[in-house]
Order: C-alpha cells, then sequence, then structure tokens
C-alpha cells in the first residue's frame, strides 16, 4: 500500500471524522497526532479534537507513548461484514482441510477495485512464512490469487485491468497486455491459475477462483516460498476446496458475501479516482475507479 498521505476536502464533520480513520493502513497502524494531521490532510487542532472523540467511543486507542491506532469498536464493526461474518467463517473448513493437505501456505482473497485483498492465510509450522498479512492490497495480474479473480470477472472489468500500465514487481511479471490476455484464456480453460516469482522472488503458487452461480466471489491459493515445481500435485484438492466453498455459498439462501456485480466505467468517466499503489514509494495509478464487491442491503 502506498505510504502518501491520505488528504481530504471534506467540510463535514462526519466527513473528517472517516479521513481520520482513513489515515490508518497497513503500513501505518500507529501514528502521532501530527502525523495523523498530515496523511488526513486536517489541521492539527481538528484532528486533536476529532481523535478525543474517536477514543472515547472506542474507535481509536493511544498507546503509552500518545500514539493513536484504531480501536475495539472498529474491529467489533468489522466482525459485522460480509467477509468476515460470512465469507471468512464458511471458507474457514476448507482452507483448513486443504492446508492440512499441503502442508504450505494456504490463502484466501477477495477483488476490491482493482486489487485483490487477503482476508485470511494459513500457514504450517514446516512452511516458510510468507511476507503478506490479512488486510494486504495485492496485485491482479502478478499474483496466482489475483489472476484467478481477474480471469473469471466480468469481461469490462478484465478489459479495464488490461487497460491499465500493469507494474513490473520481478523480471518474471507479465506486463504485455496480450501475454496477460492469454494467459487468461488458458486460466479459464484449465479451471486455476499459476504464478511462478511474478510478485515475490521466491514465491510460486497455484490458485483457484469461487464460482457461485457463475460469478467469482473469491479466490483460494496455495503458496510455496521454496520455488517448487510440483505445486500441480495439489490442483485436485484446491478445485475440491473452491467448489465446496461455493456450493456451501449457494446453500446459503440470503447470506451476505462480496460479488463484482456492476460495469466499469470508461476511461475518463466522471467521478473516477486513482487507487492506491500496492507498495510503499511506488506512484498511484490514474485509472477508473471499478465495481469491486457489493454488500447486501440486509445481512441475515
Amino acid at each position: 500500500m502506498s505510504s502518501e498521505p491520505y488528504k481530504s476536502s471534506a467540510k463535514s464533520v462526519t466527513a473528517r471524522a472517516l479521513a481520520v480513520l482513513a489515515a490508518f493502513d497497513v503500513e501505518n497502524p500507529l501514528l502521532t497526532l501530527s502525523q495523523l494531521a498530515r496523511r488526513a490532510g486536517l489541521p492539527v487542532a481538528t484532528v486533536y479534537r476529532l481523535a478525543g472523540e474517536l477514543e472515547d467511543g472506542r474507535f481509536l486507542d493511544r498507546d503509552n507513548a500518545g500514539r493513536y491506532g484504531l480501536g475495539v469498536r472498529l474491529w467489533e464493526m468489522g466482525l459485522l461484514t460480509p467477509i468476515h461474518g460470512r465469507l471468512r467463517e464458511t471458507a474457514m473448513p476448507f482452507l483448513l482441510n486443504l492446508q492440512y493437505d499441503c502442508r504450505e501456505t494456504v490463502q484466501l482473497a477477495v477483488c476490491d477495485g482493482t486489487n485483490a485483498i487477503y482476508i485470511e492465510k494459513l500457514t504450517s509450522e514446516v512452511s516458510v512464512p510468507l511476507q503478506s498479512r490479512i488486510g494486504a492490497r495485492i496485485p491482479l495480474h502478478a499474483t496466482g490469487v489475483g489472476k484467478a479473480l481477474l480471469a473469471f470477472s466480468p469481461e469490462a472489468f478484465a478489459d479495464a485491468i488490461l487497460a491499465m500500465p500493469l507494474t513490473r514487481y520481478t523480471p518474471e511479471t507479465i506486463t504485455d497486455r496480450r501475454s496477460l490476455s492469454r494467459q487468461l484464456v488458458q486460466i479459464r480453460t484449465n479451471g486455476y491459475a499459476q504464478s511462478h516469482q511474478e510478485y515475490q522472488l521466491g514465491s510460486t503458487s497455484v490458485a483457484a477462483p469461487v464460482l457461485v452461480d457463475g460469478t467469482v466471489q473469491a479466490a483460494i491459493g496455495i503458496v510455496s516460498y521454496s520455488l517448487r515445481t510440483d505445486m500441480a500435485q495439489y490442483v485436485p484438492s484446491l478445485l475440491h476446496a473452491a467448489k465446496g466453498l461455493a456450493r456451501r455459498l449457494e446453500e446459503a439462501v440470503g447470506t451476505a458475501y462480496p460479488s463484482i456485480s456492476e460495469p466499469v466505467p470508461e476511461h475518463g468517466a466522471n467521478g473516477t479516482d486513482p487507487m492506491p499503489a500496492l507498495r510503499a514509494g511506488e506512484q498511484p495509478l490514474s485509472i477508473p475507479k471499478t465495481a469491486g464487491y457489493r454488500p447486501p442491503k440486509a445481512l441475515h
């Protein structure tokens, strides 16, 4: 994720409070008052007052050094989201079985805008820890779970991604649009995706989409940091887990899980804005804002 400050031009109290909360991210979980004001794009005095009120409501906490962090109340509210309350809980038995079978890191990801987000990760005692964490954003074009999501996304969404500048993370990253397009066709034919040192040197992965009523809702991936050449042996177990999770979600009539369900706007459409870069120091991409997933109108 980008370390650039989150600037706010909002005037309402609600929007300013949201700007304060949005200043925190994976790379900046703790912030001093001055850092918080700079990242929120608000005066220090304004942030001091808002932070005090948010702390009183347990939306923010402060440590012994006076640094602010997100509070327990936000964590409690986060448990009510469709991703955690339905998708993660429903997926956990399938992820556990898959991780027991392969003894490698197993990940669950969903699409959000033009990135994928890890929403669950399981690591065994014998697998090498990976430089990834729940909540981290990753590129769609350079990771196994990302390509599995992208290949089975609506055509307009995939076209928008292919029209973007494709960041090169390693010498193995596919940045040629035609090559990536051909690979996406092959992924749809095979039913699973592969990635070999395309996002992180030394890592290799296989991933499969979770398709519910023909719509991709998530992707399950197996990742190894030992440059294994036999990852294909786990494809049957991987597909079994993905299809099992899809069936369970289909059976859960009326429950909530994320879905890419809106068309992608044309380049230059009104209301578009750049998405944040995936890593610190990278520049934001100037691209149209895409649909991502939509929570249902009511949770059951």
